[in-house]
């Protein structure tokens, strides 16, 4: 008895594949159509432009012509062939030189530690320590009494030393982007800081009562974190001109939030609110609200009127894709950098906010869709 052969035609199935894949292409090529021709496009398009200007040093007038933005590439080459525009802002190298005598710049995964040198150089005046593998900062940091910026953003930091509160002089303190699970209440020592950025730490949830004692800060950035409200400590800093505490759990807002009489830019897209307390309305200097608008219900109707001068801006949020993976450390580090290149976004977009001579009272429903 003979074996039975089964013979397929390949020349139907090879030809149903064709059709499908055919009318994948077309699908593919009609959407493509259709978001080259969208709004939203165009927005994207433009926001990448000025973020690449911005990078560059070129003035807006050069790419910014009545109010609309010119995505010529030629503003780039002509920029990048005209070397003097550069220079123009450019101090002469004596005092570059002196300058740089006090301030100390580090950078490269290849640093897992400070160098031993530092601590020989109390008199510096700036630390600028970027994108390195540094977990932990000196207790030595104690004897740069003449500190006045400390920038570590970007590093694998996860802890602060108790010392930094020693640090009397120092006004701009940036350790965003970092591992920060915890601040040391001695940072409320830093009677003279000025400007704080905890951003993009992602596992903040408070911050220490201690921190009221900073009277002269005007800036803080908490946002991409974990905070649940906006802490006490904040509410008590009576100059604060700029809170960004996007991007992170906020239900609800305090109803004492017009303690914040100083208070120009209030930056909450990216929370769980669903309304707005109407005590926003109270705050005199309030010139810019950013939130997310989706889940809002509740919004008092002062806000959006342009008679109080606010500018209200309603960003839509777009839905972020969840990436199934075993690891839950790259994970974290996908959403660090998403919130990282959304920062940068939301910058570019404020500065033009604000520079614009003909901006609306209110903003409504701007996607704001970054995919990395």
């Amino acid at each position: 008895m003979g074996h039975q052969v089964i013979i397929f035609d390949f020349s139907v199935i090879r030809g149903l594949w064709e059709t499908r894949v055919k009318k994948s292409k077309e699908r593919q090529r009609k959407e493509k159509e259709r978001l080259e021709q969208s709004a939203l496009e165009k927005i994207k398009q433009e926001w990448n432009f000025i973020l690449e200007c911005r990078k560059k040093g070129i003035p807006q007038s050069k790419y910014l012509k009545n109010g609309f933005v010119d995505i010529n590439e030629k503003n780039l080459d002509t920029y990048g062939k005209n070397p003097q525009l550069k220079k123009s802002h450019a101090l002469p190298d004596g005092v570059n030189k002196e300058q740089n005598k006090f301030i100390f710049q580090l950078s490269g995964e290849q640093w897992t530690d400070l160098p031993d040198f530092l601590k020989e150089q109390i008199y510096l005046k700036e630390w600028h320590v970027y994108n390195t593998l540094i977990q932990t900062i000196p207790a030595y940091i104690a004897l740069f009494q003449d500190l006045r910026v400390l920038e570590l953003s970007k590093n694998q930091i996860n802890h602060l030393p108790a010392e930094i509160g020693c640090l009397k002089n120092l006004k701009v303190f940036n350790v965003s982007f970092n591992n920060l699970k915890s601040v040391p209440p001695e940072l409320g020592d830093c009677e003279n800081l000025e400007k704080l950025d905890l951003s993009g730490n992602m596992e903040l949830t408070e911050l220490p009562f201690e921190l009221s004692n900073l009277k002269q800060l005007t800036f803080v950035d908490v946002s991409a974190n974990k905070f649940h409200s906006i802490p006490i400590c904040v509410l008590r800093m009576s100059n604060l001109q700029w809170l960004d505490i996007s991007s992170n759990c906020l239900k609800d807002l305090p109803e004492d939030i017009d303690r914040l009489d100083e208070l120009q830019t209030l930056l909450l897209q990216k929370n769980k609110l669903t309304y707005l307390p109407r005590a926003l309305v109270n705050m005199p200097k309030l010139s810019l609200l950013v939130v997310s608008g989706d889940d809002l219900v509740e919004i008092p109707t002062a806000i959006c009127e342009s008679t109080t001068g606010l500018k209200f801006v309603s960003l839509k949020d777009s839905p972020v894709e969840t990436i199934v993976c075993e690891d839950t450390e790259e994970i974290i580090e996908n959403e660090r950098e998403r919130e990282q290149v959304e920062k940068e976004f939301m910058k570019a977009y404020i500065e033009d906010l604000r520079e614009r001579e003909s901006t609306p009272s209110y903003t409504t429903k701007v996607m704001l869709s970054l995919q990395l």
